[in-house]
């Protein structure tokens, strides 16, 4: 048990801040930590939810590392975060029928095995347009993989990018979720895949932007070079990932 606070520095008298009200028991971002989240994080839904999206859209590598160095009593959990964002998305877009992927897919051709295909094809498009919690709980393991490697003399655990990219992935969620009206109006016309597209790039362009606040230590030239390193890395690592499951997700299809 600490005897200072680790998110307002004052003194502890108990097993809670008198000042701030965060727990004196501050454990290290491991294994055990994310696992103790994950069971725990439904049972303490409150007001944190909005200050984390706050914070994620103001100053975000900032405040997720000030999250992992221990000044965690405002933020909402991480992991949680991404489940019930990811969870709103999925269901929005499913309940107002958006498909952000109709027509990325085409299949040329005659024959019964074309059809088939096509069909195949535009199945599997609804699937992830209406899974995306999946594809956004994928992406935190591969980019904590990335950056860990390309920033790996910077001293963080593998377990620590991955809240990192737990906060960061909450944060494109709740972009996507803030423009659902605009796909809705847009839903069924080629003008939704082209917003999708920009809003992916928005997306990445936030990730960098958070990642360069986050590893403020570095000369900026170092760190823009660093992040580009990661992003081949994440590339690579998920592009290995899409082939190794593609017959499974073809499959899914139906």
């Amino acid at each position: 048990m600490r005897s200072s606070c680790l998110n307002c520095r004052q003194a502890i008298r108990g097993h809670f801040c008198s000042n701030c009200g965060q727990s004196a028991h501050v454990h290290a971002i491991n294994g055990p930590y994310l696992w103790h989240e994950l069971q725990h994080g439904f049972l303490h839904v409150d007001k944190g939810i909005f200050f984390t999206i706050k914070e994620l859209f103001t100053r975000p590598g900032n405040s997720i590392r000030e999250f992992i160095e221990g000044r965690r009593v405002r933020h909402f959990k991480p992991l949680s975060l991404v489940i019930i964002l990811a969870g709103l998305y999925g269901f929005l877009m499913h309940f107002l029928h958006i498909n952000v992927l109709a027509g990325n897919v085409e299949v040329t051709g005659d024959g019964p095995d074309v059809a088939l295909a096509q069909q195949r094809a535009e199945h599997l498009s609804e699937w992830v347009a209406t899974h995306y919690w999946i594809i956004s709980m994928v992406q935190i393991p591969v980019w904590a993989a990335a950056t860990r490697l390309a920033f790996f003399k910077q001293g963080y655990n593998y377990f620590e990018h991955f809240v990192l990219h737990s906060f960061l992935v909450g944060q494109r969620l709740a972009l996507h979720i803030a423009l659902v009206p605009l796909y809705y109006l847009l839903n069924g016309t080629p003008a939704l895949r082209y917003t999708d597209r920009a809003l992916g790039w928005v997306g990445l362009l936030l990730m960098a932007w958070s990642l360069l606040q986050f590893f403020r230590t570095m000369p900026p030239g170092q760190r823009i070079a660093r992040i580009l390193l990661a992003a081949v890395i994440a590339l690579a690592l998920m592009l290995a990932l899409f082939l190794l499951t593609a017959p499974f997700l073809w499959n899914a299809a139906f």
